[in-house]
């Protein structure tokens, strides 16, 4: 069976999202095979270093799904 991005543009956003969990948990199982840039590893970084400045910068993931599915 195939799906077209079409097809799943098409799903309501909470469908989406679990859809996107699903996909991404799928990737952090193989992190060796995600190559970052080198861009992308300093950005990386950035943002680690500035939420262990502050914490209060970040979100947990709950609240980040939740106004996702409010905002869809």
């Amino acid at each position: 069976m195939r799906i077209s991005v079409a097809d799943v543009i098409a799903l309501p956003v909470a469908e989406r999202l679990r859809l996107l969990e699903a996909i991404w948990d799928s990737i952090v199982e193989v992190p060796e095979q995600l190559e970052l840039s080198a861009a992308q590893a300093r950005e990386l970084d950035r943002r680690l270093a500035a939420f262990e400045e502050d914490q209060a910068l970040g979100s947990p993931w709950e609240e980040v799904r939740a106004r996702l599915e409010r905002a869809g």
